[in-house]
């Protein structure tokens, strides 16, 4: 009886320190903020945030109205959001997440809007140098009214090298290599994930470049692409599970989330 009040006496002094602890890490966490893509909202983002969170993350989901301005127009619609998010978190190091078009507004937006202790940068599915897909349609009534003046911008023939800089920050890329739209993929030269040539998604001054088995639609709920994201936004270089792992993971995860 004395030992079982001894240990329930450590156990209600040890509490307190246990939960300022949890506190302690809680606050030093790293932010992210995830963009999504063009014609998307932030809920197709929040599996991807969520992984991130159980990874030790405090995310950012944003969403922004993709389809009503161009890539320089939206850097100010978001700027107020995201400035708030770094005032209410000072100190703490930074790194963003952007899904394809996401990907490109981050980089207009660093290029503008640099913050001091920005971490890494990782880009889904992002079309760093245009989609083949968007040369076809860019002239299509439906397609103009659907994604707006941001559409006009996904073209080959944009210099987005010119127009937002060479990033001179860490990033990296995660390119998919699974279509279910075969007509779009006849578009695309070489390997591609239904939208994006993997090709495409290659950036100079990339830190780290991975290929996964995912169509781009399905990229920000693919269970692997939240996993290698986190860890490059963690250590500056993917897992790179093997497939086997990487099924056994998504496996116990969905387990886990029901």
């Amino acid at each position: 009886m004395r030992l079982f009040i001894a240990l329930l006496f450590c156990f209600i002094l040890s509490a307190p320190v246990a939960a300022q602890q949890a506190d302690a890490a809680a606050q030093n966490r790293d932010l992210v903020v995830a963009l999504h893509g063009i014609a998307r909202s932030a809920s197709s983002m929040a599996t991807f945030a969520k992984r991130l969170e159980a990874r030790g993350f405090e995310v950012l989901n944003l969403d922004y109205a993709s389809t009503s301005y161009v890539l320089e127009d939206l850097v100010e619609k978001i700027h107020p959001e995201i400035a708030l998010f770094l005032k209410e978190h000072p100190g703490r190091t930074v790194h963003f997440a952007g899904y394809s078009m996401g990907g490109l507004l981050i980089r207009a937006y660093l290029a503008k809007y640099r913050p001091e202790n920005l971490g890494r940068v990782i880009m889904l599915g992002t079309p760093n140098h245009g989609s083949e897909v968007a040369d076809f349609l860019r002239e299509n009534w439906a397609y103009r009214k659907f994604y707006g003046p941001a559409g006009q911008q996904l073209t080959t023939d944009q210099d987005y090298m010119a127009r937002f800089g060479k990033p001179d920050y860490a990033f990296a890329v995660i390119a998919g290599d699974r279509s279910i739209d075969p007509v779009s993929s006849k578009l695309i030269p070489g390997d591609d994930d239904g939208k994006v040539s993997i090709q495409s998604t290659h950036l100079e001054g990339e830190q780290d470049h991975i290929i996964l088995h995912t169509n781009h639609l399905a990229m920000p709920e693919n269970f692997a692409v939240a996993v290698e994201a986190a860890h490059y936004l963690r250590y500056g270089f993917f897992k790179r599970g093997s497939a086997a792992e990487m099924r056994e993971k998504a496996r116990a995860a969905e387990k886990y989330n029901r």
